[in-house]
Order: C-alpha cells, then structure tokens, then sequence
C-alpha cells in the first residue's frame, strides 16, 4: 500500500463525508444512524452484529432517521421531549393517509413543489394549495391529508407540538395504501 491509500474496499455513504486513509480489506456504510466498518472477508458475521444491536433494542434499528414510505420518505431532523421537526418527501401524484393525531398538532412549511393541504375541522373542511414559503397550521385533534398533486417532488418541513410525538399517534380515516382503519395511540 503506497502513500497510506485505501485498498479494496467498499465504501458507502448516504451522509457523512466518508474519509478513509491506509484501510485495507474493509467495508465502510454510512447511513444517517450509523457507520458500519468491518473486515470485508466476514461478511457472515455482520447479521450477527445486527441481531445483537436488536436485542439491546438500539434505537437506531427501531427508529431510524430516514423512513421509506408507499408515498415517499421522511427524515427527523430534530427530536426533542414535546417537539419533533422532520423533512418530509412526497412523490408526484401520490399523498398521505386521512388521519389526525390525538397528542400533537403540526405545522407544515412547503420547501419545494406545490402541496394540497386538506384539513377537516370539527364543522367544516378546508383545502388549499401551497406554494414554496407558504404553510398551513394542523391544530391536534383535526383530521388531515397532504397531497403531492404536481409533476415534482414536494419537500415540506413539519414542526410537532405536543405532549406526545411518537409516530405511534396516528389514526388513519382513509388511506391509498392499505392502511385503512388503523388506530394506534400511545400514551
């Protein structure tokens, strides 16, 4: 190995910057969680490491920053004890289920794309589209539904009040993916 190069390695990064220097022989993944490194002739044992951080019910398996959804993907950005803020990624075309939240109310802030907010208020309904720096208030408890209804992809930054932000506070009305009739509440 001349001048400390990295040799024969794989190396993946979603986030952070990877920097490797006189590595050898190795595996390198970077996720937005985790950094796994490993030798790359024992590839069998890393199911091995996985299923080890499960049963300490490490966080980072259980609650990842970035989730893949039908519709597309959010990433928690910020998580606090009574707040939660998140990037959230819809697909053209597609949207979210009908739900409300019993623990928190959200704010949405369009980034980029066009949004349709539906939000159902104990007498009336209101949609309305938002366009980039715009924003609409969900107070706790009103049923609502974001829709990407544009040729791009919609990115909106959610701010969570409550005192309660698990993402086990949903209770969907109507959903496109299956997720019909779903009730869970926590606290």
């Amino acid at each position: 190995m001349a001048n400390g190069a990295t040799e024969n390695c794989y190396i993946r990064t979603e986030r952070p910057l990877v920097v490797t220097y006189g590595l050898q022989d190795a595996v390198v993944v970077a996720t937005p969680d985790v950094v796994m490194v490993s030798s790359r002739h024992q590839p069998q044992e890393i199911k091995a490491v996985i299923e080890k951080l499960r049963a300490g019910r490490r966080e980072e398996l259980s609650a990842p920053r970035r989730v893949h959804r039908p519709w597309g993907s959010y990433e928690t950005i910020v998580d606090g004890p009574d707040f939660k803020v998140k990037k959230i990624i819809v697909k053209p075309g597609a949207r979210l289920s009908l739900q409300r939240h019993q623990h928190r109310s959200e704010h949405w802030v369009v980034v980029r794309g066009v949004a349709e907010v539906e939000i159902i208020e104990s007498k009336s309904q209101l949609r309305r589209e938002l366009t980039p720096n715009t924003s609409a208030y969900i107070p706790k408890g009103e049923m609502h539904r974001l829709t990407n209804g544009g040729d791009e992809v919609l990115e909106v930054i959610e701010v969570q009040c409550g005192d309660y932000v698990g993402e086990d506070d949903i209770e969907r009305f109507s959903d496109d993916y299956g997720r019909d009739g779903l009730t869970t509440n926590a606290a």
